[in-house]
């Protein structure tokens, strides 16, 4: 490694689950993780603003996944970490956690949103401005219990808007036409066309997967999108990429966002069936097998 920058934080359970325990769910808490098909609402701490994010995800998402796949006490690493939700729910449940972002809009944002909520908690959470190619500089190996993030989905963003998923005049709003891309930092993943990307995408997990513990999880939260008239498969993509680097997928679960998508534009009709994309996204659910 280069220059090592390592963290002082932790990564040991801090529960008093047996060693074989996944996580600290009861088996109610359990059973309602299983079904395939995952529903969330937005609260009043989510962020829902694009002007301050191009692209949020409830809180509830994210401390449902780290309720899954980790203890009380143990690490969870966000390689893209934007407005800071994974660190939101970590602090809710009494997980260590670090984010890493290349903006430092989005780190102050984050530091922020930390800020706001209690310190009742044996936790830490840090949000670090850094390229996600760097995270193996700040941990030893085989201290991670969670990757958890839902990255730039190549170059989705990075055009003008169309808002063809809204009604009517409601296309026209603030966001029209207008690029809401993160960055047009060369090292940002949203600027990359979909093999650049893909190819980006791998380079980073594998370089993660030291850090993983053995059987720890990786959750990419991932859309597809249409370019063109024809669907990009980006986790299909991904889901090959991130096996041919070692990982082992899992699971695939369904975020069902109808629930939280109000009045969705007629895309297509009559002739032309295109499943929205603003109505549904992928849980890509891998793990670190034992070698």
């Amino acid at each position: 490694m280069g220059n090592r920058k390592l963290l002082d934080i932790g990564y040991q359970r801090t529960c008093d689950c047996k060693p074989s325990h996944l996580n600290c769910l009861t088996a109610k808490e359990w059973l309602k993780c299983q079904i395939g098909v995952w529903q969330f609402y937005y609260e009043k701490r989510d962020i829902r603003d694009k002007k301050l994010h191009p692209a949020v995800f409830p809180i509830a998402l994210a401390a449902r996944v780290i309720s899954l796949f980790t203890h009380r006490g143990e690490l969870v690493v966000d390689p893209f970490v934007g407005s800071g939700t994974t660190l939101v729910a970590a602090r809710d449940l009494d997980r260590n956690a670090v984010g890493f972002d290349l903006q430092e809009k989005y780190i102050r944002l984050c530091e922020e949103r930390l800020r706001q909520l209690s310190l009742n908690t044996t936790s830490k959470q840090l949000a670090i401005q850094d390229d996600a190619r760097n995270i193996p500089d700040y941990f030893e190996e085989e201290t991670i219990s969670l990757i958890f993030t839902s990255p730039p989905y190549a170059n989705l963003l990075n055009r003008p808007r169309q808002n063809k998923s809204r009604r009517g005049d409601l296309r026209k709003n603030e966001q029209f036409m207008k690029i809401e891309q993160y960055s047009q930092d060369a090292r940002d993943l949203g600027t990359m066309g979909l093999e650049e990307y893909i190819n980006a995408m791998g380079d980073i997990f594998e370089n993660l997967l030291p850090l993983l513990r053995p059987k720890a999880h990786c959750v990419i939260n991932v859309a597809d999108m249409w370019w063109e008239n024809r669907r990009v498969t980006i986790h299909i993509a991904l889901v090959e990429e991130l096996r041919r680097r070692g990982y082992e997928l899992r699971n695939i679960i369904i975020w069902d966002r109808t629930n939280i998508v109000n009045r969705i534009g007629i895309f297509g009709w009559p002739s032309n069936y295109i499943t929205m994309g603003t109505t549904f996204e992928y849980l890509l659910d891998f793990w670190r097998p034992l070698q």
